[in-house]
C-alpha cells in the first residue's frame, strides 16, 4: 500500500511539472489573453482541459494497442498537430495589428466568440502528439493491457483535466491582471508575434522530430 501511494503521489507532481512547463498550450494561452481579453484565456484553458479528457479517454480504451498495430495513424496526428500550430504561428507571425486600444496603454477585449477560443484551445492540446504520448506512457503505468481501469485511474484523469484547464486559467487571469495591462499593452504586437514565431517553432519542431 505504501509503495502505492508513493506511485501516485509521484504521479501527482509529475503532472504539475508536465503542466506548468512552458509549451504550445501556454503559449496560446498567453496570446489569447493578451490579445482578447481574460475571458478569452480562460475558455482556451477550457478548451485545454477538455482536450485532456480525450486523450485520458483513448488511453483508458487502449489506443496504445490499436496504435501500435495500425502505423499510419501516429504520423496522422503527429502531422495534423504540427500543422495546426504552424497555423497559428503564421497567423499571429503576419496578421497580428496593432489596435487603437494598443496605443492608448489599455488592453481591450477584441469581440470574438468564446467557443473559437475554447475550440483553439482543444484543438491545440488534442493534435499535440507529445502530450498524446505523454498520457500513452503515463496510464500504462496504471492500467494493466489485459484489465480494465480502476477507480484510481478515472480519478487520476480527472485530477489531469482540472490540473490544466485551473493552471491555464491562472495564466489568463495573471497575464490579464491590471497591474500588468499597462505594462504589456504597449507591447502587445510584439508579444503576439513572438507567441506566433514559438507556435511555429513548435510546430516545425513536431515535424523535424519525425
Amino acid at each position: 500500500m505504501f509503495e502505492e501511494n508513493i506511485t501516485w503521489l509521484s504521479l501527482g507532481l509529475l503532472g504539475i511539472i508536465i503542466v506548468i512547463s512552458p509549451g504550445a498550450d501556454f503559449v496560446l494561452v498567453v496570446k489569447n489573453s493578451l490579445s482578447h481579453g481574460r475571458r478569452a484565456g480562460v475558455w482556451t484553458a477550457i478548451g485545454i482541459g477538455l482536450a485532456i479528457s480525450i486523450h485520458i479517454t483513448y488511453s483508458l480504451m487502449g489506443i496504445r494497442y490499436l496504435i501500435s498495430h495500425n502505423a499510419w495513424l501516429y504520423p496522422i496526428i503527429q502531422y495534423a498537430g504540427a500543422a495546426y500550430l504552424i497555423y497559428l504561428g503564421i497567423k499571429e507571425m503576419f496578421f497580428s495589428k496593432k489596435r487603437p486600444s494598443e496605443v492608448q496603454g489599455t488592453i481591450r477585449p477584441v469581440s470574438m466568440s468564446f467557443f473559437h477560443h475554447a475550440l483553439q484551445g482543444f484543438l491545440c492540446n488534442a493534435l499535440n502528439p507529445k502530450t498524446m504520448l505523454f498520457f500513452l506512457s503515463i496510464f500504462s503505468q496504471v492500467v494493466a493491457p489485459e484489465g480494465d481501469p480502476n477507480l484510481a485511474a478515472y480519478l487520476y484523469g480527472a485530477y489531469m483535466i482540472l490540473l490544466h484547464a485551473l493552471w491555464f486559467a491562472l495564466v489568463a487571469c495573471i497575464i490579464t491582471s491590471p497591474r500588468l495591462q499597462n505594462y504589456l499593452a504597449s507591447m502587445k504586437t510584439r508579444l503576439n508575434q513572438i507567441c506566433g514565431v514559438s507556435l511555429f517553432l513548435f510546430g516545425l519542431a513536431l515535424i523535424f522530430r519525425s
